[in-house]
This record gives C-alpha cells, sequence and structure tokens, in this order.
C-alpha cells in the first residue's frame, strides 16, 4: 500500500454525507484500489483530539458543518481562496507533514455555473445570508460585473452580508426577504436557504427566468427549482455543487488529475435515488 491513502469527511451530523459515494467512486475510476474514504461524526470539542491522533497515513480531510471556520487554527496554512471567507473544507496533509487547508466550494460553484454556460452576469441575487451565501459572493466576485442583491431576513444579517461584500469587493445591496421575489428579475439567483425555505417563492418564478443555483441537493428538486425548470430557466443544483468542489478535493488529495466528473455524478445520483 501507498504511504498516504486514507482520506474522510468530518462533520456534525454526518451520517447522510454522501463524500463517501463520490470519493470512492473517483478511486475506483482512477484504479487506487489501496484509497479508503471514511465518514467520521466530529464536533468543534473533538475537533483536536481527532486531528492530533492522525498516523502519515492520512492524505486528506473534507470538513462540513460545523467545523469549516474551528479547523482553522489547526492548521499550518490556508489558501487565500479559504482566507476569504475564513471557511475550510478541504485539508491536504503534505509529505512533510504539514496541513494545508483549502476552500473548494468557491471553485466548485464556478465549475458548476460554467458547466450550465454561465461564464459571466451583469448582476446576481442572493437568497439567505448563511455560511454559504459567503462562499456565493466569493463566487460573485470573479463572475458578476455589477451589483449583487442580497435578501436576508433581519438587519444583523444584512449587515453581515454587506460586510462581506466589501471584504470580498462585491457591491452588496440587501432586501427584506418579504421582497425575495424580486431576485428572479436577475440573470442568476443563487438559493443558500435550508431545505423548504423558498418553497412559498416558486409562485413568484417569472416566465423566461434567468438562472438558478439552488444549493440544496436533499429533497431535489425543489419547488422552485421544479417551478424555474418548468418556466424554461436554467437550473444548477446543490449536487452539481457538490460533484464539482469533491473533484478539486480529489485532484488535491490524491495528486491526480483530472477525477472523474461523470462517473462521481453518477455514484451520487444513484445514492440520492436510492435514499
Amino acid at each position: 500500500m501507498s504511504d498516504n491513502n486514507k482520506a474522510a469527511v468530518l462533520g456534525s451530523p454526518i451520517a447522510h454525507s454522501l463524500s463517501p459515494v463520490l470519493h470512492r467512486a473517483a478511486y475506483a475510476e482512477l484504479g487506487l484500489t489501496d484509497w479508503t474514504y471514511d465518514r467520521f461524526e466530529v464536533d468543534e470539542a473533538g475537533l483536536p483530539g481527532f486531528i492530533e491522533k492522525l498516523g502519515p497515513e492520512w492524505a486528506g480531510l473534507s470538513l462540513t458543518m460545523p467545523l469549516k471556520r474551528a479547523i482553522i487554527p489547526l492548521l499550518d496554512e490556508i489558501t487565500d481562496t479559504a482566507a476569504s471567507v475564513e471557511a475550510v473544507n478541504t485539508v491536504v496533509f503534505t509529505a512533510d507533514g504539514r496541513r494545508t487547508g483549502d476552500n473548494t466550494d468557491i471553485p466548485g460553484m464556478l465549475s458548476a455555473l460554467r458547466e450550465r454556460g454561465v461564464e459571466t452576469v451583469e448582476r446576481a441575487a442572493v437568497l439567505g445570508a448563511g455560511a454559504t451565501a459567503s462562499s456565493a459572493l466569493a463566487a460573485l466576485s470573479r463572475i458578476c460585473t455589477g451589483e449583487v442583491t442580497a435578501y436576508v431576513r433581519s438587519d444583523a444579517r444584512a449587515e453581515e452580508m454587506r460586510g462581506w461584500g466589501e471584504r470580498l469587493g462585491v457591491e452588496v445591496r440587501t432586501a427584506p426577504w418579504a421582497d425575495a421575489a424580486e431576485a428572479f428579475g436577475a440573470p442568476l439567483t443563487i438559493a443558500t436557504t435550508p431545505a423548504g425555505t423558498t418553497d412559498a417563492l416558486a409562485t413568484a418564478v417569472p416566465d423566461r427566468p434567468g438562472t438558478l443555483f439552488d444549493v440544496l441537493y436533499e429533497p431535489w428538486p425543489t419547488a422552485l427549482a421544479t417551478a424555474w425548470s418548468d418556466r424554461g430557466g436554467a437550473v444548477v443544483g446543490g449536487l452539481d455543487l457538490l460533484v464539482h468542489q469533491a473533484v478539486l478535493q480529489v485532484e488535491q488529495m490524491t495528486g491526480r488529475s483530472p477525477a472523474p466528473l461523470a462517473a462521481m455524478r453518477e455514484a451520487g445520483t444513484a445514492a440520492l435515488a436510492a435514499r
């Protein structure tokens, strides 16, 4: 067996993570028969102890909530992309034992949009204001030439999103959630809210809408995504994001490129259908 051939996803809760399905599909396609990828239930309190126990056989980790910020003090360095949103979803262990953190959600979003033909937009809208919304703003900082309107539920969230806009170099205007249907006039709408939050907005989708990026993948399709497709709009889903960010993780952890996007998507689609 090779020296470093172990990887895993950490988080809490973790039981429903699709990451093992995606990474194992990539290993199979790449012929990496001695590689393993597991999942571990780890919370913020348990993270330092877990990291310290890892041996030299470890190649990398994927991180989900609530660990994307908690991991940062435990690393030797993080990339500019991760630093821009203070969130790490990927850790790679180098040959000399260093721990490097990265964020593949942001380039993953861009790759998923590019796959649907979205290279640049003149303006965009973001529904929600959580951690995924800040990643969305970071992605939009690279492709949006004009204003981004964030629809949020509180003044505190509005202030937070404007702060992220200033930090990321994005012109952010905030608007109350009551006006969220106005988002659908933008060429690109990114929905970053929990399951069910946007269901009531499905009836407000206009004829010939632009592109919707709904970051949810379960349940799928959401009511909003269905209405969007029915009216002829392009839809990018959460599985697209999950697969594209996992592709980048596989490439960083294994050193093999390109990772098998099609095989990983097929495995993820099959796993969701079986639930």
